[in-house]
């Protein structure tokens, strides 16, 4: 836990006298996740803490875990943008359509490793993708670790056998690719999943291993296997934004503090914590008596083959959008490329 949050930059030594500060600035910080969750435990605490310290308690958060402002996960760009909430975490393909730049960065079998997708992710933002953050300021962006298919039926090892299978995804690509593999998709945020799974309502989920125990996933399913491929199969991309008002009304020292806390190196860090993380839930896994694998070489290449058209079709609908697909695929493409080395 100590070398995590160094990892993240927290001063932990300046907290102490941060409490004789006046306080200025209280930063209502939500997310849908419950309190164990590693995204709340090894990142937002961590910049919470933070920057309670390097402001010596003149700005401080105010977390809001599991939406307790109220509303559902996919309300919490809306409640960000309108002021309910000062800075959230979510997930963007939970609202399909209001991300149709970043969304390629969810292209199966696009991404490399945590630490570069969210470098290469940060820069295509800032290029391209600013006016997606309407009334926002973007902090950090990175993707999970590599999802993992989480099955409580038959053990699957080739294509053939997830024919059929309900499958949970996050997002609308997500869909396209559960799709090509001959599942019947089920779009579904994260705090309804486990249930679904308990109810049978489907038979398993892409999810990633870091979220597994917190999700109680591993004591729900009975296998877990991914592709272990350089690109992974899947990602999500996920975001932490900011009230872009409740930011331009900081004083100077204090969005220095923001500014200096986040960005791409911020997103790189949180991204490999979180990486970190998904060893546990592996670990948790195997020891619950789940079958743990991956799929062979040959079985990814069908993998890959069965979902090669989706970047095509991703580009088609973009240009109908009246953006320019193939250069935003392309350019995202080169910045994980350049990162990737």
């Amino acid at each position: 836990m100590k070398i995590r949050r160094i990892a993240l930059g927290l001063a932990t030594a300046a907290l102490a006298p941060a409490a004789a500060q006046a306080q200025e600035v209280t930063l209502k910080f939500a997310h849908f996740m419950p309190t164990t969750n590693p995204y709340h435990v090894h990142v937002i605490v961590p910049w919470c803490d933070r920057i309670a310290a390097e402001s010596k308690g003149r700005m401080v958060c105010q977390i809001y875990p599991a939406m307790q402002l109220g509303g559902t996960p996919t309300q919490l760009l809306t409640q960000v943008r309108d002021g309910v909430a000062d800075v959230i975490w979510t997930m963007p393909g939970y609202n399909a359509g209001r991300f149709p730049k970043l969304e390629v960065f969810e292209l199966p079998f696009f991404t490399t490793t945590p630490e570069a997708t969210a470098r290469a992710m940060w820069d295509f933002v800032q290029k391209n993708a600013l006016d997606e953050f309407p009334g926002m300021k973007p902090l950090a962006t990175w993707t999970p670790g590599a999802y993992a298919f989480h099955m409580n039926g038959k053990e699957v090892t080739r294509l053939e056998d997830l024919k059929g299978a309900k499958v949970r995804t996050p997002s609308r690509l997500g869909n396209k690719l559960l799709a090509a593999l001959g599942t019947t998709p089920v779009g579904m945020p994260a705090p309804q999943m486990s249930e679904g799974i308990a109810k049978g309502v489907i038979d398993g989920a892409l999810y990633p291993w870091e979220s597994v125990p917190s999700a109680k996933l591993h004591e729900l399913t009975r296998f877990s296997f991914d592709a272990n491929a350089e690109y992974r199969m899947s990602a999500a991309t996920t975001i932490i934004a900011m009230n872009r008002k409740k930011y331009d009304s900081l004083p100077d020292d204090l969005k220095k503090i923001i500014d200096d806390s986040t960005g791409r190196e911020f997103s790189a860090q949180a991204a490999a914590v979180l990486h970190a993380q998904a060893t546990v839930g592996r670990d948790q896994t195997i020891a619950n008596g789940n079958k743990v694998y991956v799929l062979p070489p040959a079985e990814v290449e069908r993998w890959k083959a069965a979902t090669a058209g989706i970047a095509g079709d991703w580009i088609k609908e973009t240009n109908e959008k009246g953006l320019d697909g193939q250069r935003l695929h392309d350019e995202a493409a080169a910045l994980m490329a350049s990162y990737s080395k």
